[in-house]
């Protein structure tokens, strides 16, 4: 049988669905939501294609009904981990080898699945796990999802594909190799579509996975391993070990067939695992890929001539959509004193009009938070701006967890531009305003650049085209994925690349070949079809 050389076509991305009333879709999701919610699951580890249970339990509660109890989940330990780093180890040897189109397939059925049969089930889990709206859910653990594993495919055929030239009489050529050992993926909970891409990325380019998703995303993720498993993920390619950091870390990050970290989480986390390796460097067999993506002080900079009505819409949406958790999210804004005359009031009564509850009510904006901890946390911030000097509650500031972690979505005006919630990260339902004299838009730009060290996402809103390019250029490093008029949050695979610099990480754009380029190791081969007879060189003639 001859070798085939397949061509995969550019992807288009997913339709969204609109879950509107009297839709089908609308009914399928409801029904799936009852059929979730009527039932406890237990949840076991994934180790070489084993179902493992420890007896250390974990739970997976509904945020915005942290009474409700989704599943019960298995908490890995330090065995646990030795076991999927030695399961990773023994499938890399056979899916390391395969032809890369095999590799892809297996992530084009996971998305015809998603697109399909899982559809619901995935959507469902994320807004009961997750407190996600209908919305919310379908363009992250649907639509992104599967416009991943779409995508990654066309862009790994590109890299294999980019060759170099050769001369007549040679023939050179580049391999992509996989790296030597295992990726530790780290994943977040507020996207499934994270979850799903960070361990699946480094696997279509040939390497195996030992997969920790974050606790309180336990729930989606066991979904997603059933869809791997169905689409023919062979056992020990991606090993799903959640767990405690103190408990699975340290296993792996001393582990020297460490090859790479596949991460999205704080910021904090990251460098202290940055700081791990290096002190570990000269154990490992290679030097481990780190690559991250941390978080954010997003912001949207109106200029004098924004229009007012796209500005307000992208406050709201790029707010408080999803309880402002979004390492995207806007969390700081900087809007001239005219402009803010004419839009307080109408901003603030549309943020009044948002609704929050369940999620299962689908005339729900705004749910609940993930947990007590992120709950206390924002609960902090909107604290001490109620006593701060600095900094003026506006709108919201409510506050309570006896049911689910609620945060009322709040607007706080800075009377400093460089006040504790204008430079820190709250990830949360809470927008900083600073309010700026007109005639210094410059200055004020510039304060911008200077106020926090992330630099993930922003937005400029202005007519003025002039006003545009100065903002451009006087805010080029602040984010990685810059907006013009437009809101900073929902980045499309495809067509925004993702990630920032800065503390926001490597900023190694998830979605886009630069990413899958992190996971494999070129050889270069350099095939002779002439080879020189002789050592002599036409200068040593006499």
């Amino acid at each position: 049988m001859e070798a085939l050389t397949p061509h995969f076509p550019r992807p288009a991305n997913e339709p969204v669905l609109d879950y509107a009333p009297g839709s089908p879709e609308r009914a399928a999701l409801k029904a799936k939501l009852e059929e979730l919610y009527s039932r406890e699951i237990e949840i076991p580890l994934r180790i070489g294609g084993k179902k493992v249970t420890t007896g250390n339990l974990g739970r997976c509660v509904c945020p915005h009904e942290h009474g409700h109890v989704l599943a019960r989940y298995h908490k890995a330990g330090p065995e646990e981990v030795k076991a999927a780093i030695r399961a990773a180890s023994q499938a890399w040897k056979e899916w390391s080898s395969w032809p890369w189109e095999a590799r892809a397939a297996v992530l084009l059925r996971a998305a015809e699945l998603l697109a399909g049969r899982y559809r619901m089930t995935l959507n469902a889990a994320t807004m009961l796990g997750q407190s996600k709206t209908p919305n919310q859910a379908e363009i992250d653990s649907a639509c992104e999802l599967i416009d991943f594993w779409r995508f990654n495919p066309y862009y790994a055929q590109q890299i294999l594909a980019d060759q170099p030239l050769s001369p007549r009489g040679e023939w050179d050529m580049v391999e992509q190799r996989p790296l030597e050992g295992f990726i530790f993926a780290v994943t977040p909970f507020n996207f499934t579509s994270i979850a799903g891409n960070l361990p699946t990325a480094p696997a279509l380019m040939g390497n195996t996975v030992v997969w920790k998703p974050a606790s309180s995303a336990v729930y989606s993720a066991h979904f997603l391993m059933d869809l791997l498993e169905e689409a023919g993920m062979p056992p020990g390619v991606i090993n799903m070990i959640p767990g405690p950091g103190s408990q699975v870390g340290p296993v792996v990050l001393g582990d020297p067939s460490l090859a790479g970290v596949h991460f999205t989480g704080s910021t904090a986390v990251f460098q202290a695992m940055w700081k791990t390796i290096g002190a570990n460097i000269a154990s490992y067999k290679g030097y481990p890929r780190i690559v991250g993506e941390t978080g954010g002080k997003d912001f949207v900079f109106a200029h004098p001539s924004a229009d007012e009505e796209a500005l307000i819409t992208a406050l709201i949406r790029g707010a408080f959509e999803y309880q402002g958790q979004k390492c995207s999210a806007v969390s700081r804004a900087y809007i001239p004193d005219t402009l803010w005359k004419k839009i307080e009031a109408p901003l603030f009564d549309k943020i009044r009009s948002l609704k929050m509850g369940d999620v299962r009510d689908f005339t729900t904006f705004v749910a609940a938070v993930i947990d007590q901890a992120a709950f206390e946390n924002i609960k902090g911030y909107i604290d001490y701006a109620r006593t701060s000097s600095q900094e003026k509650i506006l709108l919201g500031g409510e506050y309570d967890d006896s049911k689910g972690y609620f945060v009322q979505p709040t607007v706080v005006q800075a009377l400093d531009p460089k006040s504790k919630l204008m430079s820190e990260e709250i990830f949360g339902p809470v927008l900083t305003v600073y309010v700026y004299p007109e005639k210094e838009y410059r200055e004020t730009l510039e304060i911008c650049d200077g106020t926090s060290p992330y630099g993930l996402t922003g937005a400029i809103f202005a007519n003025d085209r002039g006003a545009v390019l100065e903002a451009m250029k006087v805010l080029r490093h602040a984010a990685g994925n810059f907006y013009i008029n437009d809101k900073p949050t929902g980045a499309v695979v495809g067509r925004q690349p993702f990630g920032g610099s800065r503390a926001s990480g490597t900023n190694d754009k998830a979605g886009s070949y630069l990413n899958l380029l992190r996971w494999v190791t070129p050889r270069t081969i350099k095939e002779n079809f002439n080879p020189p007879r002789s050592y002599e060189y036409p200068y040593m003639a006499p």
